[in-house]
């Protein structure tokens, strides 16, 4: 039994305590309403890194919410872990789709956590997740175990885009100066199949607005006659994919990443049942891009879809018109190396130069974030595989996530230093969801998993 599982084993009970503490805070960000507890929430982070054992510690102003910022310096000679967290949560609507009220924890058994998980909003997304970091440095502390420099930049806006992170980290480059950042807002695949994020997508989301006429006309009187901006619509969105849906948008695959045999052998690993994933969805067959896997189309590979389409008479009955404009909603989830801001404009030019005579196009960027990838060969990595296989007896599956967090990308852009990710969730815990919950298995699992990586971390980084 390691020294780090006898501590979780004997302080348990406290650690789930505490964890349903402050869970019962309810910081939501894109709620003035609770701008008071936010603001409470984040004193009481800095509260518990007090306590946990670092040795400075404070509540950082922004424009915005604060950022709590905590280090626990034991020699500038040895390596800097960075940990970021985020203490503000999703609001909790629907809540009569909650079980029991989402800011009143309950602890309760399920098929998938028979020891039992805690519901509540932010369980998983990130409090759970965030405070198990908080956890293992007390362990370390508490048992002289910390091998090297710590720091912890906990915000809370994530849930609302980050705002004010870039400007609290334009300002801070000498205070959060690191070696790499350690991040638990991600999920592992199962609980006996444990799993690295090692790569997000990013995103680019525009709208799309396609004008003909300058009014609703008769369909009748004018059909066949002008452009109908539905139909042009339909047409120019179906073109933007071919018959293997492969986008035709030119440039767009110009700097794709393709993996290498190995690693996309090594993300093949990964359980998957296509049956279930179709019947949990009542497909009857999946759809995407020819020559990949349904795991690689949903990771690795760069996607365009319509979120949004509308225009025209939608009511009841019928009216025969020819809309004046039609609109769309389109987001295209990009792979490392493609830069949002020039597929944005490739998109652009490409939209407009399909609209055909008769109508005129007009395309409005929305937002958009790069996407992020940690080789598998850095030392960042290998200290973190390293870690699981000493708690859990067998190495880690490399995993792409579909998702995207624009915030790590910003930070190898200001810090310099690359990122891990080692989640703790599961896809069962409905972040953002009703009912959003946290296994305590894998709560308490993460407090002992996390000390190893400091160690392995810090002895690869010596021998570098």
């Amino acid at each position: 039994m390691n020294s780090s599982k006898a501590y979780v084993e004997k302080n348990q009970k406290r650690f789930i305590n505490e964890l349903i503490e402050i869970l019962k805070v309810p910081s939501v960000s894109a709620d003035p309403a609770y701008k008071k507890d936010v603001i409470r929430m984040a004193e009481g982070i800095r509260k518990s890194l007090e306590d946990a054992g670092c040795t400075h510690t404070e509540v950082c102003e922004t424009p915005g919410y604060p950022v709590v910022y905590a280090e626990r310096i034991i020699d500038e000679k040895l390596p800097t872990v960075l940990v970021y967290g985020h203490y503000d949560v999703q609001p909790a609507d629907p809540i009569d789709l909650w079980d029991n009220p989402p800011f009143e924890p309950v602890v309760k058994k399920t098929d998938i956590h028979p020891e039992g998980a805690i519901f509540a909003r932010g369980a998983c997304d990130d409090k759970g997740q965030m405070y198990m970091h908080v956890k293992a440095l007390e362990y370390m502390v508490e048992n002289d175990d910390l091998p090297c420099n710590v720091k912890f930049m906990i915000e809370g806006e994530e849930e609302v885009g980050s705002e004010n992170l870039g400007w609290f980290i334009e300002r801070n480059h000498e205070k959060l100066k690191n070696d790499v950042i350690l991040i638990s807002d991600t999920g592992m695949i199962a609980k006996d199949v444990p799993s690295i994020t090692t790569g997000l997508r990013g995103l680019s989301y525009v709208e799309v607005e396609v004008t003909g006429p300058n009014r609703d006309l008769h369909s009748g009187l004018y059909g066949g006659a002008v452009a109908n901006p539905i139909n042009v619509l339909a047409k120019m969105i179906a073109s933007l994919t071919d018959e293997n849906n492969h986008i035709t948008i030119p440039g767009f695959y110009d700097k794709v990443e393709e993996l290498t045999k190995e690693e996309r052998a090594k993300m093949g690993e990964a359980p998957f049942d296509l049956e279930k994933y179709k019947k949990a969805l009542d497909l009857n067959d999946v759809y995407g891009e020819k020559g990949y896997t349904t795991n690689e189309r949903n990771s690795i590979r760069p996607t365009l879809d319509v979120n949004g389409i509308w225009g025209g008479y939608t009511g009841e009955g019928a009216k025969t018109v020819i809309a004046s404009k039609a609109f769309a909603k389109i987001s295209m989830r990009l792979v490392p190396n493609q830069d949002w801001k020039e597929i944005t404009e490739l998109f652009k030019t490409h939209f407009e130069n399909i609209a055909p005579s008769g109508v005129t196009v007009e395309v409005k960027p929305h937002h958009g974030g790069q996407g992020y990838v940690t080789p598998i060969t850095g030392i960042e990595y290998q200290a973190a595989n390293d870690a699981y296989h000493e708690v859990f007896g067998k190495d880690p599956i490399p995993q792409r996530s579909g998702g995207s967090i624009p915030i790590v990308s910003l930070f190898e852009k200001e810090l310099g230093s690359k990122t891990i990710l080692m989640g703790f969730g599961l896809d069962s815990d409905a972040i953002h969801s009703p009912n959003e919950n946290f296994g305590i298995w894998n709560y308490l699992k993460g407090i002992e998993t996390i000390p190893f990586f400091y160690k392995h971390f810090t002895k690869l980084k010596q021998e570098s």
